[in-house]
């Protein structure tokens, strides 16, 4: 006759080896469910985009933006060089009304998914051309801004998300350098008071910036290179 200790540990083992059964028939159903949604993303092609495409849709840009979005007028952004995922989320928010413009609100509103992306890669692919600083008297308080932040204020350095020589980071952070100074002085403007509000962290950093800090980092900026 088997002990009752040893009858006992049988039990136990047993009981052990049915939840460890039932487990892992659990992650295999699991596993299972999951496979075809894992193999469906897989087999979703990566978006190509189509050059003569995104030329036409460019085309429309053309009034505000030039024909290849370099240095037209300075109250409008330049494109060239920005990051493709950048652009797309300001039109995908220009269109879902998250960023507020009539006008570029009017121009993305017959665009689809897709077309924003053409338009993206297209001025994503020209190479961007320098800028320079206007305001000498400025330029080292913009760049102690931009380089070093401001203590007091709680100001951070701008370098610290849109790097040293403002190329920015693909899909997190815009490029700055070259930009025209006019047009990032009025977004950290717009920030500050409000009026745009599709990034609550710039909405943040602009609150506690002074008008001439604004105007002194937006020159400095348009020097970088």
């Amino acid at each position: 006759m088997q002990p009752l200790s040893s009858r006992a540990g049988s039990v136990a083992h047993a009981a052990h080896a049915a939840r460890a059964a039932a487990l892992t028939a659990v992650f295999a159903l699991a596993a299972w469910a999951a496979t075809p949604a894992f193999a469906a993303e897989a087999a979703k092609p990566a978006f190509k985009p189509d050059m003569a495409r995104a030329q036409k849709l460019a085309e429309t840009c053309v009034a505000c933006h030039a024909a290849d979005g370099t240095r037209g007028l300075p109250a409008n952004p330049i494109l060239q060089g920005q990051h493709a995922d950048y652009l797309f989320k300001q039109l995908s928010e220009f269109k879902s009304g998250k960023r507020v413009n009539p006008i570029m609100q009017g121009m993305v509103a017959p665009l689809s998914e897709e077309d924003m992306k053409h338009l993206a890669a297209f001025y994503a692919g020209k190479n961007a051309k320098a800028g320079f600083a206007k305001d000498k008297t400025l330029v080292l308080v913009g760049e102690q801004l931009y380089r070093g932040g401001n203590l007091g204020s709680k100001v951070p350095a701008c370098s610290g998300c849109h790097s040293p020589t403002g190329a920015g980071m693909p899909s997190q952070y815009p490029r700055l350098s070259g930009q025209h100074s006019e047009y990032t002085e009025a977004q950290l403007a717009a920030f500050r008071g409000g009026v745009r509000g599709n990034s609550a962290q710039m909405s943040a950093i602009a609150a506690r910036m002074s008008e001439r800090e604004i105007k002194a980092v937006a020159d400095y900026i348009a020097g970088l290179r």
